[in-house]
């Protein structure tokens, strides 16, 4: 669902805006502007505290460790990446066509890989080490596998209604007009290319993860800054 601006405050001048994400009848209801200028952003995952879909956390990259050099994926990684043993988008982009990752399906556009980058790019540097590069490589083979068991015809495509089974698979529990948009977003002409449903899930997986860091109570509700939501979407 859209963000719905607030006016800003007249005393402080803080702008904020409101999410409102959650599915009506839920635990949280539909989240609203709250007084002082402030919005309460709610998400549609409603549960046990940290119950947040997608939410794979991982070490940061960094400097080679001992046996590194003996892991089957770093050949691909090393292929690309300078002495400073970090890669960016086009290096990644490169790594996982020549790794073949994408299987029958057309390679990887650049601006998927740009989202890949940013999803782990915990030290905002725009490249990533050979850490993050695994924990992308294990959540990019699972993310495959269940397009790979919803392309059933093997066109190279799901359609909308396969694409909402596939998020519910994965544990994101989004309202009927959430998970619209996200497929108006992601298709063309009704259709959503592998290409598109990773980006797709690259994105939910990084608003998720970002939300949850800032959730501290973990209840699927917070206020958000205008500032702190521009940075958090601007940057994925």
């Amino acid at each position: 669902m859209a963000p719905v601006p607030v006016p800003y405050n007249s005393v402080s001048k803080n702008p904020r805006v409101c999410l409102d994400l959650s599915i009506p009848g839920t635990q949280g209801g539909r989240g609203g502007a709250q007084g002082g200028g402030g919005a309460v952003c709610t998400t549609a995952y409603p549960g046990p505290p940290g119950a947040y879909p997608g939410g794979y956390e991982g070490a940061p990259g960094g400097p080679t460790f001992p046996g590194q050099t003996h892991d089957p994926l770093y050949g691909y990684f090393a292929s690309v990446a300078g002495q400073e043993g970090q890669i960016d988008a086009d290096e990644l982009q490169r790594c996982l066509t020549q790794s073949g990752i994408a299987g029958g399906y057309k390679p990887f556009n650049m601006e998927t890989c740009r989202l890949m980058v940013s999803m782990l790019d915990r030290d905002l540097s725009g490249t990533m080490g050979f850490s993050e590069f695994k924990e992308l490589w294990s959540v990019l083979n699972g993310w495959s596998q269940h397009f790979i068991s919803f392309d059933s015809d093997r066109s190279g495509t799901v359609d909308p209604q396969e694409l909402q089974k596939a998020l519910t698979t994965m544990g994101f529990r989004l309202s009927p007009q959430a998970v619209n948009s996200i497929a108006k977003r992601y298709s063309t002409n009704g259709k959503i290319t592998f290409d598109d449903y990773i980006a797709c899930c690259v994105k939910l997986r990084a608003l998720t993860v970002s939300f949850r860091r800032r959730d501290t109570g973990q209840q699927g509700v917070m206020n958000f800054p205008y500032d702190d939501f521009i940075q958090c979407v601007m940057s994925i």
